[in-house]
């Protein structure tokens, strides 16, 4: 039964995977966000208490 030799699937397995972690993951990262992220400011916002209407 030829379906089970494991000759030419092992080798698709570990190129694949070679793929999966190597050269997928630096193409996603090399990707910048085009809203970096900016540090929040030390002051505090002055909330009030809001009354409901009804």
């Amino acid at each position: 039964m030829p379906q089970l030799n494991p000759g030419p699937w092992f080798a698709i397995l570990v190129f694949s995977w070679l793929i999966f972690l190597v050269i997928i993951p630096t193409k996603v990262m090399n990707h910048t966000s085009p809203n970096e992220p900016a540090p929040l400011s030390a002051e505090k916002h002055k909330t009030e208490p809001w009354d409901w209407p009804w």
